[in-house]
């Protein structure tokens, strides 16, 4: 079913490529796992034309939702949500360059679109530029970027006015109770961005992650899973706990920078 509707995608003149991503690209997929499916178009297709050949497959459809990238969430009459997301090579491939070629950090996920582009399988390549776009950057991971998602995310964890560890604190003594839950959030995203930076490994997005760390990652923190899973039980219930959870995280991630200096 699939394979049919990306031979029917693949013949739309718009269609540059196509590219199979997420865990459905590589070998840590289960049966709950969805499809993400990555058109690369020179010009727009239409929601008609969309429409027309995504009904062939799907039971149902969300044609040209705008959250995030601009996409169609469906799913298939097997039951599978497929997300097709439609991007412009060279747009993508610019949003890329600016963490690869420049170095630029940013607030968690720093490397997530890079871990995208090397890591899909590609479906169709009409004129290899998908290809070539894969091979500019499989590139040894920059010490100069490592060096910034640390120094930036840090920052954002616990060593300004405007970290997290303080907007938690802050958001504790208030009970406010949603601020809290959305700062530690951020807090682990910006967590999460260190422990791949220092790995130098690309960023996988936001499953799986502490599987994937004690998986791939030679360096980790001390009680890495513990004593995440101590802040995770803590947040709903134990709140007067939360700052000290915080605290041994930081402590424990701290020492591993300072060995590697």
């Amino acid at each position: 079913m699939v394979e049919e509707l990306f031979a029917e995608l693949q013949n739309l003149k718009q269609v540059e490529a196509i590219a199979l991503g997420g865990s459905r690209s590589q070998q840590n997929y289960d049966e709950n796992s969805d499809y993400d499916v990555y058109v690369y178009i020179k010009s727009p297709i239409s929601e008609n034309v969309r429409r027309e050949i995504l009904g062939k497959y799907c039971s149902y459809m969300e044609i040209g939702n705008h959250y995030w990238e601009y996409e169609d969430n469906c799913v298939l009459k097997n039951g599978k949500d497929i997300d097709i997301i439609y991007r412009n090579l060279d747009d993508f491939c610019e949003c890329v360059s600016e963490v690869v070629e420049k170095y630029q950090a940013q607030n968690g996920y720093t490397t997530c679109l890079w871990h995208n582009l090397i890591n899909s399988v590609i479906i169709y390549d009409d004129d290899k530029r998908l290809e070539q776009a894969q091979k500019r950057f499989s590139v040894p991971y920059p010490e100069h970027l490592k060096y910034n998602i640390i120094k930036r995310n840090y920052n954002l964890l616990c060593d300004s006015m405007a970290s997290y560890k303080n907007q938690i604190e802050k958001a504790h003594k208030r009970d406010d109770k949603v601020s809290l839950i959305h700062r530690t959030t951020a807090f682990l995203e910006s967590y999460f961005d260190i422990i791949f930076a220092l790995n130098s490994l690309t960023h996988p997005g936001e499953k799986r992650l502490i599987k994937l760390c004690t998986q791939q990652c030679k360096i980790l923190p001390a009680d890495f899973e513990a004593n995440l899973n101590k802040l995770f039980e803590d947040l709903p219930q134990n709140m007067d706990s939360l700052m000290e959870d915080v605290e041994v995280i930081l402590k424990a991630l701290s020492d591993i920078l300072d060995n590697q200096e």
